[in-house]
């Protein structure tokens, strides 16, 4: 028997990776059989692939059975799949099974023509669903299944193992080694004990089961042997258990010192420690903030007390951590005054990103079985956003999808964590404000239909600059124009010079055998090159400078900088304006002296620099 797993993800990237696939076949590969072991293959495929190419790959791959794990994003287009795999194989066995499957599956098998439909994990149903299609027994009764029977759809529960430990590990099997260098999913334990109102990730069950410290340590070694790109942490609340949070850190400092990882953890549980631990490791932070109103949270089972949140980010702040927070607009009790009260709360706390989503009414949910009585109105299918409530009214949560595009342009992809609130203030703003006067420019710039994935940083950039001189156009703002660009154009090229590939450093050895005098040389691909109307050491002490103040005491002056990595770290040389010049023409053809000459710049002085810029990473020899 050919069991095939598809898993059809949103779209290409280092999470999309089929782990629950590979549960699934570790699971079947490892377990004691008596008969015949099935054979199990994995299938990745995209929701912008046509639904013919799709179907036509997986009947190319001859299975007797496939199964799809089924989320909101790709719920309808597994259905849509399994139409037409059942027009084109109507003998093939077709199966479904995640977290929608288990919300909601009755609506599933009523929707398109699955034979069944696994509620809840699934690796023992399945194996016990495989046993007895092999053995030609009926499927009644089958705990962890629903299916047909008699013209109603009928749910046999089953109880998750305590201990998910015990399965198979998806990772130590090799199922997934072809996804370990760019990045992995790992699963450090199953379930949720919060159970917020508008979530499922627990499955409908509030608690947590842990993968023991021992296999993760395996794993984690296994990861490293195979150069993982990054690791995604998988579980809802990292820091649940603070102790154990604390020792995981520490193997990964120790085992992984320069693999970043993503975590997602709850603020009220942060302590200092765990703050130093991840500052010492490279990575990013999610937190769920949700609603910055404490009442719009009480509705849906969450508590705020706002002066924690800001003390619990302040240790993230001041240790340099990176971090974001999720916003979800139309929580009952919620409105657009809410909303943007809500976004100035956020983003006054400086954070690295700011996710806001619309509200999704996701079926299992105990907001879905309250929608009625909470008068949310919301499309029924996926992916189940809000269309109204009696607080946030369709033309209200339209403004707001346009406030979250205008954060996810001008803040988040805009790199803008480090000089918005500076600009906020000097314009006498609230971000909401900046926010939505950027809205409506860039509605005049591009029209209605914006996408921020639409537009690279390099774009975005150049919007930035451009609504931030009509912002300062006023006469009273004039003079904190220049200051206010050149506190863009420097994080601009920062964080392009902090996300460029490294390139090869160069040993003392092999820059003394080089004659940079001769030799074409280029710029590495990291370095940055770029002019400033203030002088750039000036403006680098000020840290995050209030514009009025820095304005008053600090001259305007022309300055040069460029930008590299060197050692793990990005750095800013000021430069005299004849060695910004010469670093300018290094095209990888025309030789050092002749530029020199050109700028007039003596041999052995443009020689040193040279050399330094070789050492340091800043140029590299053709």
């Amino acid at each position: 028997m050919h069991l095939h797993l598809v898993t059809l993800h949103t779209q290409p990237s280092p999470q999309a990776i089929p782990l629950a696939a590979a549960c699934l076949k570790a699971y079947l590969d490892a377990r004691p059989t008596a008969g015949p072991r099935p054979r199990v293959t994995l299938a990745d495929a995209y929701l912008a692939t046509p639904l013919e190419e799709i179907t036509s790959a997986i009947l190319a791959a001859r299975p007797d059975v496939v199964g799809f794990s089924l989320y909101s994003w790709n719920r309808d287009a597994c259905g849509a799949l399994a139409t037409e795999l059942r027009r084109a194989a109507p003998d093939l066995v077709l199966l479904g099974g995640g977290p929608e499957a288990t919300a909601d599956p009755a609506g599933i098998l009523s929707a398109a023509p699955f034979d069944a439909v696994i509620v809840g994990e699934g690796e023992e149903t399945l194996g016990e669903l495989l046993d007895r299609r092999a053995a030609n027994q009926d499927l009644a009764g089958l705990a962890g299944l629903a299916h047909h029977s008699d013209g109603a759809v009928v749910v046999n529960k089953r109880s998750a193992r305590s201990d998910p430990g015990t399965f198979p590990s998806p990772i130590l099997s090799g199922c997934l080694d072809p996804y370990i260098p760019t990045g992995i999913l790992w699963q450090l334990s199953r379930g949720c004990s919060y159970g917020c109102d508008f979530c499922f990730d627990g499955l409908g069950e509030r608690r947590v089961r842990k993968i023991g410290e021992e296999r993760l340590a395996l794993e984690l070694d296994y990861l490293v042997a195979r150069g993982v790109g990054q690791i995604f942490v998988l579980d809802s609340t990292f820091n649940q258990d603070g102790a154990r949070a604390k020792r995981l850190l520490r193997r990964l400092k120790e085992k992984a010192p320069r693999v970043h990882c993503h975590f997602e953890i709850r603020h009220e549980l942060l302590d200092a420690e765990q703050v130093r631990l991840f500052a010492a490791l490279p990575c990013s932070l999610q937190i769920g903030l949700q609603s910055a109103s404490p009442s719009v949270l009480r509705q849906v089972g969450r508590t705020l007390d706002r002066d924690t949140f800001r003390s619990k980010v302040g240790l993230l702040n001041a240790a340099g951590v990176t971090f974001g927070f999720d916003l979800i607009a139309g929580l009952p009790g919620d409105s657009l005054t809410e909303f943007r009260a809500s976004l100035d709360f956020a983003l006054a706390l400086y954070p690295n990103q700011l996710d806001i989503f619309p509200l999704a009414v996701l079926p299992g949910t105990a907001l879905a079985a309250r929608a009625a009585e909470l008068q949310l109105r919301h499309l029924p299918n996926p992916p189940y956003t809000l269309l109204a409530t009696p607080t946030f009214p369709e033309e209200d949560l339209a403004t707001a999808r346009r406030l979250a595009t205008a954060c996810d342009i001008f803040y988040s992809r805009g790199r803008a964590v480090a000089w918005f609130n500076a600009i906020v203030a000097a314009l006498n703003l609230t971000p909401a404000a900046l926010l939505q006067r950027f809205a409506d420019w860039l509605q005049r710039q591009q029209g209605e239909a914006i996408r921020a994935e639409d537009f690279d940083h390099p774009r975005i950039w150049q919007w930035q600059r451009d609504f931030l001189r009509q912002q300062f156009a006023a006469p009273k703002l004039q003079r904190l124009l220049p200051l206010a660009l050149d506190l863009v154009d420097y994080h601009y090229h920062y964080a392009a010079a902090l996300l460029a590939p490294p390139a090869p450093t160069l040993t003392q050895r092999e820059v003394a055998r080089l004659d940079p005098w001769r030799q074409p040389l280029r710029l590495a691909p990291a370095t940055r090159l770029a002019r400033f109307h203030y002088p750039i050491l000036d403006l680098l002490d000020a840290g995050q400078p209030r514009l009025r103040k820095f304005a008053a005491a600090v001259p305007p002056e022309p300055s040069c900088a460029v930008l590299f990595q060197h050692g793990g770290a990005i750095h800013t040389e000021a430069l005299d304006e004849v060695y910004f010049r010469l670093l300018e023409g290094l095209d990888g053809q025309t030789p050092a002296a002749r530029l020199a000459q050109a700028l007039k710049l003596p041999a052995e002085a443009a020689r040193e620099f040279l050399r330094f810029s070789l050492a340091q990473g800043i140029v590299l020899p053709t």
